[in-house]
Order: C-alpha cells, then sequence, then structure tokens
C-alpha cells in the first residue's frame, strides 16, 4: 500500500505551495505570515513520515516501476514512470528533511520578513520539484521537473527583488541553467527519434544492446554530439566549468535557501547525471570531456575558495569542486561512488551552512574580514561548525573520510591520477576551511561581532539536528552501499595518505592563520591575514580565474556584436527596403490619381498609343 502511494510525496510540497498562498498574497494579513510557513513545515513533516514508511517497506527489496499513462493520442504514449526503491527513498529523506531543516531555520532568520510566506511557497515548489527527480524513471519527466527546479531557484535567488544585484544575480543563474538545458533537451529529441521509451530502466537495456552499440560505433560523430548534450544539462545545474559561473551569484538569496541549495539542488542535476551513465557508456569522448571538466573545476574552485572574503561565496566554490569529484565518478562509469559522494557532501555543507548562516544572523554581515572573535559566545555554532569541517574533509571517521577512502581503493591501481587530484581538493579545502574558521572565531573582537548572541531555538533547534545526522553518516554509507566499511581490511596506506592530505592543508592553514594567535606576536589586521602574500595569485583566485572577464571579450563580446550586427541589417536593410517600397507606392499612387480625368475621349487615345507602341515593339523585335 506505501509503496503504491509514493506519486503522492512530491505532491506534499505542492500542497504547502498551495496552502500558504492566501498568506503569500497578502488575503490574509491580520494572522500575520507565521501560519503559512506552520502549515509549509506541517506538509514537509507529512512527507518526511511518508519517506520513512516507503524507505522501510523498500529495505532489502529490488527496485520497482510504477507507471501511468500521462497523454496518449494515436500513436503518442507519454508514461508517468516512478522509480521505487531503497535509494530513491532514501534521498526523498534527505529531501524532507533538508526541507524541513531550512524552513524551520528560516523561521528564525526570516522572521522580521513579511514575505516569510512566499518564501515558505517557493520552499514548497522547491521540494515537489526534487523530490520528482528523486523518483522519476522517465528522462521526459526529470527534464520538465528540472525546468522547475530552474524556474524555483530564479524565484528564490531572486527573493529580494528590490535590489538590483539579486535581480541580476537570479537573472544570471535563471539564463545559465537554460544554456545546459536546451542542450539537453535536443539531446532528449535526439534520443526520442532512436528508442520508444524514455524511461531510465529501458534505456539502461536499450543502451546495452548490440544493435544500439554497433549504431553508435558507426556513428560515432553523432554519438559523441548526443553525450555532449545529455552532459550539458546536469554541467548546469551542478555549476561545473564552463556554466558554473551563478552558483557564487545565486548566494544573494536567503540563507535558507542557499542550505538547501549546496545540498540537494545542485545534487539533483548530479542525480539525473547518474541515472544517465548507461548511456553515456556508450560515448567515451563525452565521458572523457566529464571527466576533464569534473577535474578542472575541483581543482580551479577548490583555489578560487580559499581566496574569498565573502563567506557564503567561498563556500559556494567549495560546492562547485566537490561536484566535479562526482562528474568525474560519473565519466568513469562508478555510479555508486558518485552517489556516496553526494551523500557525504552534501550533508556536510548543509552544516557548514547552517553554522556560517547562524554566524550571518548574529553579525549581520557576510564580509570576512569584519568577523573574528567569537568562539566564546557562539559554542554551539562553533561545534557544528567543526563538525561540518571534519565531515567535509577527509578525516576518521566522519563520512567524507569512507567516500574518499573508497575512491582511492577505486583507481588505485588502474588511474592514480585521480586519486592525485581528489587529495589536492581534501587538502585544499581543508585549508580553506581552517581560513575561515579563523577568521570567524579567534582573533580580536570587531564592531560587528562585540556583542554577538548565540542563535535562537529556532535556528539552535536545525543546528543540533544536522550535527547528529552528520556524526551518523558513516552509519548510513554502509546501510545504502555508498561504502564499505569493514576495518578488518581497510587500507592502511590509503587511510594514511588521505588523512595526511587534510591534516597537511590543516597545518597550512593554522601556520598562516592561527599562529598569529597562539604565539603573543603581533597580530596583524584581518584584511591582511584574508589576503595571500601574493597580490597576483590573489586577484587571480578571487576574480575567479578572470572567467567572467573571458566570457566578457570573447562569448559576451561576439554575441553582443552579433546582436548588434543583426539589429542595424533589420532597421536599415530589411526595414529599409520594406520604407522605400512603401513609400515608391504611395508617391506612384499620388502621382497616378492625377491622370484620372473622368474624361472617355482621353482614356481611348491612351489605349490606342499604348497598343500602336507595342506593335511596333513586337514588330520590330521579331524582325531583328
Amino acid at each position: 500500500m506505501i509503496v503504491e502511494t509514493t506519486w503522492l510525496l512530491p505532491c506534499y510540497g505542492l500542497i504547502g505551495a498551495g496552502i500558504t498562498l492566501p498568506w503569500s498574497l497578502r488575503i490574509i494579513r491580520h494572522t500575520g505570515p507565521r501560519p503559512a510557513a506552520y502549515l509549509n513545515i506541517l506538509m514537509t513533516a507529512f512527507a518526511l513520515l511518508h519517506s520513512c514508511l516507503l524507505f522501510a517497506a523498500t529495505w532489502g527489496q529490488p527496485a520497482r516501476q510504477i507507471e501511468f499513462s500521462w497523454f496518449q493520442a494515436l500513436d503518442l504514449n507519454i508514461v508517468c514512470s516512478f522509480d521505487i526503491s531503497t535509494v530513491s527513498a532514501g534521498v526523498s529523506i534527505v529531501i524532507a528533511i533538508m526541507s524541513l531543516i531550512s524552513q524551520v531555520y528560516g523561521l528564525g532568520s526570516l522572521e522580521t520578513d513579511w514575505a516569510i510566506a512566499r518564501f515558505c511557497a517557493l520552499i514548497g515548489f522547491f521540494e515537489a520539484a526534487i523530490t520528482g527527480i528523486a523518483f522519476s524513471n522517465s528522462l521526459f519527466f526529470s527534464y520538465a521537473l528540472l525546468e522547475m527546479l530552474t524556474l524555483s531557484t530564479y524565484l528564490l535567488v531572486g527573493f529580494w527583488y528590490a535590489q538590483p544585484l539579486v535581480v541580476t544575480a537570479a537573472r544570471d543563474a535563471f539564463w545559465t541553467k537554460r544554456v545546459g538545458d536546451l542542450f539537453l533537451l535536443m539531446g532528449l529529441v535526439a534520443l526520442a527519434n532512436l528508442t520508444d521509451n524514455l524511461n531510465f530502466s529501458d534505456l539502461d537495456i536499450w543502451a546495452r544492446s548490440p544493435e544500439t552499440i554497433t549504431y553508435f560505433q558507426q556513428h560515432q560523430q553523432f554519438g559523441t554530439l548526443l553525450g555532449l548534450a545529455l552532459i550539458a544539462g546536469p554541467l548546469g545545474k551542478c555549476a561545473q566549468f564552463p556554466l558554473h559561473l551563478w552558483l557564487d551569484e545565486a548566494m544573494e538569496g536567503p540563507n535558507p535557501a542557499s542550505i538547501l541549495r549546496n545540498s540537494v539542488v545542485v545534487g539533483a542535476g548530479a542525480y539525473v547525471l547518474i541515472k544517465l551513465q548507461p548511456i553515456l557508456s556508450l560515448f567515451p569522448i563525452a565521458a572523457d570531456i566529464s571527466i576533464v571538466l569534473g577535474a578542472i573545476t575541483a581543482i580551479g574552485a577548490s583555489l578560487v575558495a580559499i581566496a574569498q572574503i565573502d563567506l557564503k561565496r567561498a563556500l559556494s566554490h567549495s560546492t562547485s569542486a566537490y561536484l566535479g569529484l562526482v562528474f568525474i565518478a560519473v565519466g568513469m562509469q562508478q555510479p555508486e561512488l558518485a552517489l556516496g559522494l553526494l551523500f557525504s557532501h552534501g550533508i556536510s555543507k548543509s552544516l557548514l551552512f547552517l553554522s556560517c548562516g547562524a554566524v550571518m544572523m548574529s553579525t549581520m554581515t557576510q564580509d570576512l574580514t569584519e568577523m573574528g572573535g567569537i568562539k566564546t559566545r557562539m559554542p554551539a555554532t562553533l561545534v557544528a561548525f567543526i563538525v561540518g569541517t571534519l565531515g567535509l574533509v577527509a578525516m576518521v571517521p566522519f563520512g567524507g573520510f569512507w567516500s574518499l577512502l573508497r575512491w582511492e581503493e577505486t583507481f588505485w591501481n588502474s588511474d592514480p591520477w585521480l586519486i592525485a587530484i581528489a587529495l589536492l581538493v581534501n587538502s585544499i579545502t581543508a585549508f580553506g576551511l581552517i581560513r575561515i574558521f579563523a577568521l570567524i572565531f579567534l582573533g580580536s573582537v570587531q564592531p560587528k561581532t562585540r556583542r554577538v548572541p548565540e542563535v535562537a531555538w529556532q535556528v539552535a533547534i536545525p543546528l543540533v539536528s544536522l550535527t547528529i545526522i552528520t556524526l551518523l553518516v558513516p552509519i548510513l554509507l554502509p546501510s545504502w552501499n555508498f561504502a564499505d566499511i569493514d576495518l578488518d581490511v581497510v587500507d592502511v596506506w590509503g587511510s594514511l595518505v588521505l588523512a595526511a592530505s587534510g591534516l597537511l592543508g590543516f597545518a597550512i592553514g593554522a601556520y598562516i592563520y592561527i599562529k598569529p594567535y597562539t604565539t603573543g606576536s603581533s597580530v596583524p589586521m584581518l584584511p591582511q591575514i584574508a589576503r595571500p602574500a601574493w597580490k597576483a595569485v590573489q586577484d587571480l583566485l578571487a576574480y575567479d580565474l578572470y572567467v567572467q572577464a573571458l566570457y566578457k571579450y570573447t562569448v559576451v563580446l561576439f554575441v553582443g556584436g552579433g546582436s548588434k550586427v543583426l539589429a542595424w541589417i533589420d532597421r536599415y536593410l530589411v526595414d529599409g527596403s520594406v520604407n522605400f517600397l512603401g513609400v515608391a507606392s504611395i508617391f506612384s499612387g499620388e502621382t497616378l490619381k492625377y491622370t484620372v480625368t473622368g474624361r472617355l475621349q482621353q482614356y481611348v487615345l491612351t489605349i490606342m498609343v499604348g497598343l500602336i507602341l507595342i506593335g511596333f515593339a513586337a514588330f520590330y523585335g521579331l524582325k531583328f
């Protein structure tokens, strides 16, 4: 019975968004907007309960598919298919927990904002789209749900639409994702012409058939283009190079939305990519490009993150880096490894965003140069940040360690250079988190941190809850076959190398940022601490390797210049030609009207003269 009602899970978010409309549209005003938040939280709690029951019902059972005929006309039959398994039910639980945490957290961070009802409605819409992606077994409906996700991201990033910078960030996020979605739509249409069914399970069987393999061996160029189109959509959703610039700008949205965006929203694109992995295995070049782009993003975003002075942007670049590792895992045909990385990173990064959001709420700033000295004033937030840091970096016994340890075991003999990338990303991330830790919690008290209180219960409860969940990740990873934790057969040398990479990053960061506070020497000003020693390197990393400037003078210049040329052609050539014909018609008509005298003799004379001239022309034309 529980399995047959799986289709209700995405509906909880939509119902929550719908019942908050009277408050969102200001139809109900006398109660204030908080009842809308309570109702939306109640619907998310129902979704969490339903997901837990479904998880218990599917535990140890094979995956099942439930199909509904959504649209049928003549020979066209579009089927809505649900994939019900332990993994999809577990993903639904994670989505519901993160949504619930974000909404309760929003009660504290947005309690003075009258638009909190609109925020809750958007979160409900958000939750419905992501839950639908978790259970969707159809590429067609997954694409439609990704479009819902793009729309909800646009609305949440532009939540405070009265600020020009927010509007710009929402627009950039929307159009950057649309670029990837457009290519994904092309790939979807091409697949629809090659196969009769767009369900992921059927596409898996189709991709393994000898006829399909032979077809793409004979049409390698088409297969490569198809593979690139299929990875383009997840490339934009996961903020991977070259469609990565939107994620740090999206941090202009409210903090609760940032928690969801950096944990489950960017993971939605990767989740669809993991489901497409059997098809991508047909296109080696596309898989190699996925690996290359993932490696570029993993290393580049990690380096960019350590030079940011905006707290949320520093964490968002780190998200792009870890999603780069997920792209590498998918390109190497390791979907379980990708899911494990996605899960461990999402939980830890959510806790980091939650703790940093608490700091920003108390200090009323997200500039690292304006923070410092709050370690004794916000102890719960300090503990949460430390647990989130250890969970993200590969430190024993937290979840990130076991995920990256499986990475090492997978590629140790075949592709050791991939291990080097993971170790480098892990070390740079550890350095960046120590930097953030020192600038926020250590040092002298700044004007904005002089009277910083601990957060209220609406923020403290999600903070403590997510801290406990992060500590439980090592138990959940082997339960879902995301990692094999067996202490009797653990790779000792691999574990030491992995732990050493994180400790190296911590040590370098502590030497640069923590040592001045412990030696008793003069402590530099925080703006000086926040900048690397080399100004050129600092500018290169702080400005995102000048990728935005590169776009400005290449793609934007080409498109902008081309649009200006087309506008000039349209205005002066096309419109000019049409206007000339119009003016000529008017002039000739105005001229001819004076030849109309109303005298029959003149008309007959004119006709006769014309016939005589035509006769002479015909006679002499035949003669010569």
